[in-house]
Parts: C-alpha cells; sequence; structure tokens
C-alpha cells in the first residue's frame, strides 16, 4: 500500500483507505492482462464501491466500518468481496437503484458486453468454484430489427425507482423492463428516422453511437428527462415518462466547445445532470473543459469548467454535489480526476457564465490518468480510481498513453464510416500495442474536511 503520498492541501485531504498500487501486486504475470482500475461509482446506500478494469473484470469493495474512525490506522486496506469476470471488453456498469447491503436481493448491477446480451448479476451472488465468476441471473437481448444479430448497449442508465433501465447504441435508445427477463425492450426511440436515408436522417435527429447516458434527478422539479451524448458530439434530451419516449431536443456540441469555449473535443464521454435537475454538463475526450448547459434555454452554452484537463480517449468521469446550504442560488459542487493524476473542485457552478475556474486541486497519483471522481452522499468521503497505459519505445523510454482499451473501437469512429472497428490500424500499431504495459493503478478513498478556507488550485 502507499503510505507516502500526501495531498498538498493536508487541511482538506486525507487518504483513509486504499488498494495500493496493484500493479506492484504482480509478480512474474502479465501487467496487461491484469488491466488497471478504469471506472468506480457508489452504491445506491453508500456502503460499497462498484469498479470495472480494463481487464473486464467487474468488482464490489464494502466499505469499512472504521473508514472514518480516528483511532484507526490510516489507509485502511481495502480488498474486493465479489468479483465478475467478464467474457468481453465493457465499459458499461450501472448499480441498482435500489441496492441495499442488508439485503442480498437487491445487491444488483448491469453489464454490458460485446456479442452478448445485457446481463444482471448479484454482486453476493455466490460462485460456482473459487476460480470462477457467477452466473448472470437475468438477460436482456438487444437485437437488430430484421436479424438476431446483438447490438451492443454503449451506454446504460438505470434510474429511479429501478423497474425500467436505458440502454444506448448505435441511432437507438432502448427501454428495458427489469421484470421481463430474456425479452426484447419495451420501447425502441430511434435518434435518427431512418438509417436507410441517403443522409442517415436527412439532419433531423442526431446520428451516431450514443456514448453515455444521464437521467434527471428524481426530485427534480422538471421533466423526467435523459440526456443522451454520442461520439459524434451530439447531445439529445428524450422523456421516456410520455408515451413512445417523446423527443425534447437534440444539438452539437462542437461549436460551443471549439468556438466559444475553445476547450476543444472529441466525442462525448459523459453526461450527467446538477442536483437540481437544471443543469447538464457534458465532458468529452481530447478536451480541456466541461460543458455547462441550462436546460431551460436549449442549446444554449451557459458556461464551462476550465482547467479539467482530458486530453486522450480514456474516460474521465466526474461528479456532482449540493453546494453550501443546498439552495440552488449557491450553485453546486463538480468533482473531477484528470489525465495528470490530479482531482480538481469547481464549486457554484451554474451562478456564473463563461469560463469558471477550479477553486482547489489535490493529487490522487503520481503518475496516471485518475479515470473517476465520485463523491459520497454524505458529502464527507470522495473515491477515486486511477489508471492508464503506457507503451515502451525502442530506446527503454515510456511513451505515456491515456488510451481507453475498451473505447478503442470508438475512437476509429468517424462522421463518415461509423461501422469501421479500426482492424487496419490494430493490425499496424499490432507490435507496441501488445508492449504495453500499465501505469501506477489504485483505488482511494479520501476524507475531506469542512474546513472552508481558500486554497488555490
Amino acid at each position: 500500500m502507499d503510505h507516502k503520498e500526501t495531498p498538498p492541501h493536508s487541511n482538506k485531504v486525507e487518504l483513509v483507505a486504499s488498494t495500493g498500487d496493484i500493479i506492484q501486486r504482480l509478480d512474474d504475470t502479465d501487467d496487461a492482462l491484469q488491466g488497471y482500475f478504469e471506472t468506480a461509482q457508489w452504491t445506491a446506500d453508500g456502503t460499497a464501491l462498484l469498479t470495472s478494469s480494463s481487464s473486464n473484470l467487474i468488482s464490489g469493495y464494502i466499505i469499512p466500518e472504521d473508514l472514518l474512525s480516528p483511532t484507526a490506522s490510516r489507509p485502511l486496506e481495502l480488498t474486493p468481496q465479489a468479483s465478475i469476470q467478464l467474457p468481453e471488453p465493457s465499459n458499461v456498469l450501472a448499480g441498482a437503484p435500489y441496492f441495499r447491503l442488508a439485503e442480498p436481493w437487491t445487491q444488483q448491477l448491469l453489464v454490458s458486453s460485446r456479442d452478448h446480451p445485457i446481463q444482471l448479476f448479484y454482486l453476493a451472488s455466490p460462485s460456482p468454484s473459487p476460480s470462477s465468476s457467477p452466473s448472470p441471473a437475468s438477460s436482456y437481448p438487444l437485437t437488430q430489427a430484421r436479424s438476431e444479430t446483438f447490438l451492443t448497449a454503449t451506454a446504460l442508465v438505470w434510474p429511479s425507482p429501478g423497474t425500467h433501465f436505458i440502454a444506448g447504441s448505435r441511432n437507438l435508445l432502448a427501454r428495458f423492463d427489469v421484470t421481463r427477463t430474456g425479452e426484447e425492450p419495451v420501447l425502441r426511440v430511434k435518434t435518427i428516422p431512418s438509417e436507410r436515408h441517403i443522409s442517415k436522417g436527412g439532419g433531423v435527429g442526431m446520428r451516431g453511437t450514443i456514448s453515455s447516458l444521464a437521467a434527471q434527478p428524481p426530485d427534480a422539479n422538471f421533466a423526467s428527462l435523459v440526456a443522451a451524448g454520442t461520439w459524434t458530439r451530439w447531445v439529445g434530451l428524450y422523456d421516456f415518462a410520455q408515451a413512445g419516449g417523446s423527443w425534447a431536443a437534440t444539438w452539437s456540441v462542437a461549436s460551443a466547445a471549439n468556438e466559444e469555449a475553445c476547450i476543444g473535443g472529441d466525442g462525448i464521454t459523459q453526461a450527467i445532470w446538477s442536483p437540481c435537475g437544471r443543469y447538464l454538463l457534458l465532458g468529452e475526450r481530447k478536451s480541456t473543459g466541461v460543458l455547462v448547459y441550462d436546460v431551460r434555454v436549449t442549446g444554449k452554452l451557459l458556461g464551462w469548467l476550465a482547467g479539467r484537463e482530458a486530453l486522450g480517449n480514456q474516460r474521465i468521469s466526474c461528479d456532482v454535489f449540493p453546494g453550501q446550504g443546498g439552495s440552488e442560488e449557491g450553485g453546486f459542487e463538480v468533482w473531477s480526476g484528470t489525465t495528470n493524476g490530479a482531482v480538481k473542485m469547481w464549486e457554484g457552478v451554474g451562478t456564473r457564465e463563461g469560463a469558471h475556474e477550479p477553486a482547489w486541486s489535490w493529487d490522487a497519483a503520481r503518475q496516471s490518468t485518475v479515470g473517476s471522481t465520485c463523491v459520497h452522499q454524505s458529502g464527507t468521503v470522495v473515491a477515486t480510481c486511477s489508471g492508464s497505459w503506457e507503451f515502451p519505445d525502442d530506446d527503454g523510454d515510456n511513451e505515456p498513453s491515456s488510451q481507453d482499451s475498451s473505447d478503442s473501437e470508438e475512437s476509429e469512429e468517424s462522421e463518415e464510416s461509423e461501422e469501421s472497428d479500426g482492424s487496419s490500424d490494430i493490425s499496424r500499431s499490432a507490435s507496441p500495442w501488445m508492449r504495453r504495459r500499465n501505469k501506477e493503478s489504485s483505488l482511494k478513498i479520501w476524507s475531506i474536511s469542512n474546513n472552508s478556507e481558500e486554497t488555490g488550485p
């Protein structure tokens, strides 16, 4: 475990639990096969963390009861209580909105792997043997309308109360009933009128593979909208509370990101709503910021969070938390990792237009990307996971990379040919790809102080 890492703002942040660097624990095994942490998310009750790794491994970590005990030896060691080895790559993981540690039947999660149905697992389900993973409890096929070919669910959202979930694929949103195991979706919503049209929708709707889905908070004083982002830099709002999943709005973020905010971007990797449900945040790969929209004025950019370095293809997920006092007038907080290993926090988001600089930051990883930053519902702790590849060159030096293995196919997607799988590029670069190795990777939990003392980023 890493006992040497001390954040610069020790009056605000303290490392209280960690897996340590999982790469350092490897013996003679291939660290590329071991994989690194890609994503982390809190369960609905805040008692556990769900993680996914580049080696297609899903893990569950129950939080120690003495996490914040003043007498505990810091940092506490985090070990997985359950693991699920997926058969194919996946970057899609959604925990049940009714997850409760005290009730094993609620400990459910959804995953999507290529060439497989969407699968539901029980985290507490026993495995047939110590070396095997538990079998899925339910499956939900998503196939092409005129064939039995599986469509890959490239995004999932499982909103409260949990009776239905929504999956995104290429030019398609699908709504499933959780109780109808083995059945196709109860509703399909095309994001363009027809894929067979010569102009791919004729300028109506949005064309592209759905890369991110987000549902408005259940207590928001607005319609229950679902936001869908695409690799082609479009976002759409859909109301699944209406019959047929009515379309509300679509717009492109390219002009706002490239010309107004000047933060760049190459495909939406995350859509996330503010706690009040009024603002929509959109993060892209190869970008230096996060776009902020007020959905009351569709398609008009309110501002952007500056200094959020997401300079590679790897997904970097941020999280939101209500501002001090819980009033909308005070805005809300945004927490995000970066490609340089730092975590940054923005305060008062939604209260100003234009560029919004971070309030403060700390170093959460020594030399790798912080892929996920998630704030506990109590607001007292923050979980981060880090990890990325590096490619040694012929001279023995290391060439860093933030390419996410699970996003490699989407990285090759273009406006002209979304069907391309990048096989020619992979064959040309097979040698360096096979020589890749993992950089430092860990899952950490940080205690956040209520000290309001101003500290620069």
